[in-house]
């Protein structure tokens, strides 16, 4: 008897009335086995969340040589 056998051989023995609660219980495991869709590129860059002053890119040269920024 394979596993699929014995699992509806329990099935078949349960009462009616438990049978909707053990349907949820069977598709909410089934839904949390299955493999998420792989992000792409594109959306990981999308997630990157970077903190820094406004005129960063305006004086990049000064903040990579540690100089102070006039604000």
């Amino acid at each position: 008897m394979t596993v699929k056998d014995k699992i509806h051989a329990e099935i078949d023995s349960l009462n009616e009335e438990y049978l909707d609660e053990l349907y949820l219980l069977i598709k909410d495991f089934a839904q949390s086995k299955q493999h998420p869709k792989k992000q792409s590129f594109m959306s990981k860059l999308k997630q990157i969340k970077i903190n820094v002053p406004e005129d960063f890119a305006s004086n990049l040269d000064s903040y990579l040589a540690g100089d102070e920024v006039d604000k």
